[in-house]
């Protein structure tokens, strides 16, 4: 097949560490079908030098600027993305010949996708991930286009069971949804040495070390975890705790930590490759991750691959994928409950075997079987409705 995705989810020259599970994801896609990935590019953040030459291999990746009324204008954001990419590609879109469409992200990109399937004569398919549905389709005027998206969507590709069930409330045909969970590359994350993963990052050999990867922003429940963590630093002195990641949020995060830490305790190391997450994984006692909402996090999957147990929130799909013998589930919301369950972790024997022999079970190769057939029951479905009306 020839496959278009669109999406605001992948890797940018503005942004080279965005979207690394869709990366991951339409790569392994591209060995099976042609790919072409043409990703949202902010018009804010497109006035900015490019940072990087972003190639994947396999894979057409195309850029567009994105340009759209921000803040109490959101509502129009995905007539704004279709007026967007046609101006800047419709030549290009039209002469392709394109099978299916696949959009990556409900709003505003699904919506878009649907009508620019239709402008293209060909059927689509969309992926949600999360917050695209548990936030935005509770939006007023975004709620509608949404539901209308995944109506006539020829298939509708879920993280977890929890977002399937969502997209069904919200309106999509429940014969048309499927569950695929996100892969681990588990060449890369993979169980080692503790003490020389410490080693290389810089961090102190013996401290209990609390990591945090991901977005630095509120949703996320990163300043949940900066009130928590005196609990763990009242009964281990020498604890750490290190955020790895940037965001919109890390000067107000940052001001907490200085006024709820000890100066030495906290580190915000930064944006990292994906690669180098996995010696922050080794290196680390355990991996929380408080969202607020989520989808299924791949640095959850990432973290138990690398043998290292999981604090996290009971929210979207994580307790889908996290057992209890790999970490430990609390509410959203509450800090006093996650510093208990990081003190109990922390506390804990794991075994590091079992958490990588469970982690192992998302495989990658079984995520693009599913995608594949996915993309094929639209192609088909599209050609029996043709038939049908013919």
């Amino acid at each position: 097949m020839k496959v278009l995705i669109v999406t605001n989810l992948f890797p940018t020259p503005w942004d080279a560490r965005r979207g690394t599970f869709n990366r991951q994801q339409f790569q392994k896609l591209g060995d099976r079908h042609d790919v072409h990935v043409l990703t949202a590019v902010d018009f804010r953040e497109r006035r900015g030098p490019a940072r990087e030459d972003v190639r994947v291999p396999g894979i057409d990746v195309r850029w567009f600027t994105f340009w759209h009324p921000p803040g109490i204008g959101r509502f129009l954001n995905a007539l704004c993305f279709l007026a967007s990419v046609m101006w800047q590609h419709s030549k290009r879109l039209r002469g392709e010949g394109y099978d299916v469409l696949l959009a990556s992200w409900a709003y505003p990109d699904a919506v878009a996708g649907a009508w620019m399937a239709r402008l293209l004569g060909i059927p689509h398919v969309v992926k949600v991930h999360g917050s695209d549905l548990n936030v935005q389709a509770d939006a007023t005027l975004r709620r509608p286009q949404i539901r209308q998206a995944l109506r006539s969507a020829g298939m509708v590709v879920a993280v977890s069971k929890a977002l399937a069930a969502k997209a069904v409330d919200i309106g999509a045909d429940p014969e048309r949804v499927r569950t695929i969970y996100n892969g681990v590359d588990t060449r890369l994350f993979t169980p080692g040495d503790r003490v020389a993963a410490r080693r290389r990052l810089d961090l102190p050999p013996e401290a209990p070390i609390v990591l945090y990867v991901g977005n630095l922003k509120a949703s996320k429940g990163c300043h949940d975890l900066a009130r928590a963590f005196p609990h763990v630093t009242a009964r281990h002195h020498d604890a750490r705790l290190v955020y790895v990641g940037g965001g919109p949020d890390r000067e107000s995060l940052e001001r907490l930590t200085g006024s709820v830490c000890s100066a030495p305790a906290v580190r915000f190391a930064g944006a990292a490759d994906h690669a180098s997450l996995a010696d922050w994984f080794r290196a680390a006692d355990v991996l929380c991750l408080p969202s607020h909402n989520e989808g299924v996090p791949n640095v959850v999957l990432e973290a138990m691959a690398c043998g290292t147990p999981v604090v996290a929130t009971s929210v979207g799909g994580i307790p889908e994928v996290l057992p209890p013998w790999a970490g430990l589930l609390v509410p959203p919301h509450r800090p006093d409950d996650l510093g208990a369950a990081l003190l109990a972790s922390l506390g804990r024997h794991y075994d590091a075997a079992a958490i990588v022999a469970h982690a192992a079970t998302f495989r990658w190769d079984d995520n693009i079987d599913q995608l594949d057939r996915a993309l094929a029951q639209a192609v088909s479905g599209a050609h029996a409705h043709l038939g049908a009306n013919a």
